[in-house]
């Protein structure tokens, strides 16, 4: 299987992890934080690292937490570059608010800097605060993955307008290109367009790889046609599975083998001696977020409850009664840990409402969630997303990347040094002429 480590602001996937004994609340502006981070997870033979990125993000809690991403996705992957060797190194870029040839430059820079380890997660913007920051309006959602498709084509024509044999860099012929072999795009869309030539030669692995992250129809289509990977989010192995099988059928209408697209759902990380240290560790994280955790809660299992009694269990009169949100796909899950009789302090620190599914315990906790996933079709990988990064990066690394090689889940060494070889997606050089 794949593993990546998703690297947000720096502190952990958990409010509160800035406040951590151990951490360095310094973190979030410390490249140097960010390249130790990729080595722990370098040194666990990762294939990849995520760094997400939200020119718009809201910062309603700023008086008590920071902000969610890196102060810049491709000048910390650029750090990390330089002191890294194999590990891939992937940033989402925006399609809707950034122009096709400065998305092209950066991702292939970096690409020729880490000697062939870059990703792009190409997605569309959706949020009117991030228009917002750029003077604009969110565009409908046609024009959106319009212009997405678009962007794509031009990026990889770009990638490719300096031939793969172009740089000759002869010092006694003074002979440095081949002018014939670097030439011009001159591509016009409807949204976006470029002249060209992009003036960066190809790195080891060609050129970046797409990523993409979403689950919608429009998501299906626009990764069926670029995508070698996706970035998805799923509570079940039921609805992993469909979207998998969904991403694997679009690159299929598009003439493309399935098994060239790769689907990398979430997973959530406190990794403990036991269960019960694990949930201690989380109720030190987020035990200030509760009153507005309890609320939500009582919304996903449809009955009252008191706030008052967070050290108690639910009543059986409350588990007669509570049917899990239709709509909520994390509800099931939240009934099911309240019937085995945890407190409501803890049912929250099992992280029932967390954005995927979360491992609270034992690093073994964590590894039969992957192979069952992974064994059931549901996932080619995962993107890991600690508790806390300072402390919890390692934690996988030492608990449960072990397990994994064991029971032969998990390759024991890097096989190449690029980000194509580490995900075994064929090479590509501009644009894939069957699409």
């Amino acid at each position: 299987m794949l593993i990546g480590l998703h690297l947000g602001n720096g502190y952990g996937s958990q409010p509160g992890a800035w406040r951590m004994p151990g951490v360095d609340p310094k973190s979030y502006t410390s490249f140097d934080a960010r390249v130790k981070q990729a080595q722990a997870a370098e040194r666990g033979k990762f294939q990849f690292i995520f760094l997400p990125d939200g020119p718009g993000a809201i910062m309603a809690d700023i008086e008590t937490e920071s902000p969610t991403f890196n102060l810049d996705v491709m000048l910390a992957l650029a750090a990390v570059a330089r002191e890294t060797e194999y590990i891939g190194l992937v940033a989402t870029g925006s399609t809707t608010f950034n122009e096709p040839f400065n998305l092209a430059r950066q991702f292939k820079a970096l690409d020729v800097m880490s000697h062939g380890r870059s990703g792009w997660n190409a997605i569309t913007s959706s949020g009117e605060d991030v228009a917002a920051n750029y003077g604009r309006r969110i565009p409908s959602s046609e024009d959106r993955y319009g212009r997405a498709h678009e962007a794509i084509q031009l990026i990889q024509s770009l990638w490719g307008s300096w031939g793969k044999e172009a740089w000759v860099h002869d010092q006694e012929s003074g002979h440095f290109a081949k002018e014939d072999q670097i030439v011009p795009i001159n591509i016009q869309g409807k949204f976006v367009g470029s002249r060209g030539p992009l003036y960066i030669p190809p790195s080891e692995q060609g050129q970046p790889i797409i990523f993409h992250a979403g689950g919608s129809p429009n998501a299906h289509k626009l990764a069926g046609r670029f995508a070698n990977a996706v970035i998805g989010a799923a509570f079940t192995i039921e609805d992993a599975r469909a979207q998998r099988n969904a991403f694997r059928e679009a690159a299929k209408r598009y003439g493309r083998d399935p098994d060239e697209i790769k689907y990398i759902p979430g997973l959530m990380t406190t990794i403990a001696k036991d269960r019960r240290t694990a949930l201690d560790r989380r109720i030190q994280l987020t035990e200030h977020l509760f009153p507005q955790r309890v609320a939500y809660l009582q919304q996903m299992l449809g009955i009252p409850l008191d706030y008052a009694r967070l050290n108690e269990p639910l009543s059986n009169e409350q588990l007669g009664a509570a049917r899990p949100y239709p709509y909520d796909p994390r509800s099931s899950n939240a009934l099911k840990i309240a019937k085995e009789g945890w407190s409501l302090k803890d049912i929250l620190a099992h992280g029932v409402i967390d954005y995927h599914p979360v491992i609270v315990g034992p690093g073994i906790e964590a590894a039969d969630h992957m192979q069952e996933w992974f064994e059931a079709g549901a996932a080619d990988g995962f993107w890991i997303s600690p508790d806390v990064n300072a402390d919890g990066i390692d934690a996988f690394v030492d608990e449960v990347v072990p397990i994994l090689q064991e029971r032969g889940l998990f390759h024991q060494d890097y096989e190449g040094k690029t980000l194509r070889k580490h995900l075994g997606v064929p090479d590509q050089y501009g644009i894939d002429p069957r699409v």
